[in-house]
């Protein structure tokens, strides 16, 4: 069959991708920008379509003649005040009204677990909702509902993962007790794919859940102790989602605005209440939890892990921002962004010029105390230089850094050598956006060793913040400069 993949940046989406395509299906994806697609290992396999499905007018003539539609959009935000339900509601109408007109066979939508008696959070009401929305486009639609989704990257699992690694004695509020059915991201694509060649499955609400039923801080023991890890749980009466939501923030990658709806559905049991996906799917056995946990280990001990839950935009609102602050498979990043006048040669020729005698153009009295305190500590120091003003090339020492990548007018990274309690890079990027301007990205990523090295992260990040935020001002002045005088 022909398939329609949105959601495709995403974590679901993103693995759902090769499923479809080892299927034999034929597959085209949706994204708004086609850029945050390149080095996907399917990307020669599919059709690329760009469109915003809060911008009706751009989905037009997308989903022609394709069968079957994935709809895998959904936004997440810890803001009360936001109008992520609003967005979700409209961007579901749109998809549905397009998909009715273009004669779309079948939507198939991923919502999420939970009774309507149990007064659910608002963001499992939002999901539920926008299934409701999707069947009143007047297409089939197909609504899996999963609880908790256990794998390599998933949000859910990265919470467990970071806060049984990072401490020892946890204190667990209300929510850590509630029940949950926890599923395997394999079982969850298996479902989504086999699906399509069950056409009894059409205008079905189905439930899915893996083989066990167990509450958050059994899943955290679980997880402890098929790593060797010894963890003491200590339950408090009162910690709020918002506290809950801090306390997730500091000890593990998830932003509390992410943390805080996540935490905010598990104040109910969220477990399959029928049995209905055994009946429609008998050939697919929902894997227990030990074995999911087991499964994701695997992939993220050997690098093997294809998406993440901080692949997608934290909201569909897709907003361009200047800072960006996250964590992905362990590391700490912190991004910003500037769109300069200039083609992507004269920034790349900017940022590689940096250290050396020319220096790092901003606070660098800064960047010469940090060389002096890693001399104390029997570290490289600062004064190595670079070899060449002008020329860079991979295995160069750079001040305390090494050039560890770099690619003509596209990337420098370069890797800390200075003592560290974890590892440290700075990137550069330069990607054009048009004929006339290129967006220059400054990244530094540390993957912290240990609380001290969360702690060394979050104590100087108001310095880094001071340092790299004049930095890029600084290149992206510069680039304008040189622009200006040729």
């Amino acid at each position: 069959m022909k398939c329609l993949v949105t959601g495709v940046t995403g974590y679901i989406g993103g693995r759902l991708v090769p499923y479809l395509l080892d299927r034999g299906h034929s597959v085209k994806v949706l994204c708004r920008d086609a850029e945050r697609l390149q080095g996907r290992r399917w990307i020669e396999e599919v059709e690329v379509c760009e469109a915003d499905v809060l911008k009706p007018e751009t989905l037009d003539g997308i989903m022609q003649d394709i069968d079957v539609a994935y709809y895998l959009i959904h936004s997440m935000s810890g803001n009360e005040n936001a109008d992520f339900h609003e967005r979700d509601m409209k961007a579901a109408q749109n998809f549905g009204e397009e998909a009715k007109k273009q004669h779309v066979k079948r939507i198939i939508y991923l919502g999420g677990l939970g009774s309507d008696e149990d007064h659910l959070s608002k963001h499992l009401k939002s999901r539920q909702q926008t299934g409701q929305t999707l069947r009143e486009s007047g297409v089939p639609v197909t609504e899996f509902r999963a609880a908790i989704v256990v794998g390599s990257g998933s949000k859910s699992f990265e919470m467990i993962r970071y806060l049984t690694d990072r401490v020892p004695i946890m204190i667990c509020p209300r929510w850590v007790y509630s029940k949950v059915q926890p599923i395997a991201i394999r079982n969850v694509l298996q479902y989504l794919v086999t699906a399509i060649e069950k056409p009894e499955t059409e205008n079905e609400i189905i439930e899915i859940g893996g083989k066990d039923v167990m509450t958050y801080a059994e899943m955290m023991k679980t997880y402890a102790r098929v790593n060797g890890l010894k963890r003491i749980l200590m339950p408090v009466p009162v910690l709020t989602p918002q506290l809950s939501s801090y306390w997730v923030h500091w000890m593990t990658p998830i932003p509390a605005s992410l943390a805080k709806p996540l935490i905010e559905g598990l104040k109910n049991d969220v477990i399959v209440q029928n049995d209905k996906a055994k009946k429609l799917f008998p050939e697919i056995e929902p894997f227990g939890y030990e074995k999911a946990v087991r499964l994701a280990i695997r992939r993220i001990d050997t690098q093997d892990v294809e998406t993440t839950w901080n692949d997608a935009l934290l909201s569909s609102k897709g907003d361009e921002r200047p800072v960006v602050l996250e964590s992905k498979q362990g590391l700490n990043i912190e991004r910003r962004m500037r769109t300069v006048e200039a083609d992507p040669e004269k920034v790349f020729k900017v940022f590689t010029s940096l250290g050396g005698e020319k220096g790092w153009l901003a606070f660098e009295w800064a960047w010469k105390l940090r060389g002096i305190l890693d001399r104390m500590v029997g570290g490289v120091g600062f004064r190595r230089g670079r070899r060449s003003p002008e020329d860079l090339r991979v295995g160069d020492a750079l001040d305390f850094w090494r050039v560890e990548a770099i690619k003509e007018s596209k990337l420098l990274r370069l890797r800390a050598e200075m003592k560290v309690p974890g590892k440290a890079w700075l990137e550069f990027q330069a990607v054009p956006v048009n004929d006339k301007e290129t967006q220059l990205i400054q990244t530094a990523y540390f993957e912290p060793k240990g609380l001290f090295g969360l702690i060394y992260w979050y104590g100087l990040y108001p310095i880094h913040s001071l340092i790299f935020s004049s930095m890029i001002d600084h290149i992206a002045r510069e680039v304008v400069n040189n622009s200006g005088h040729e």
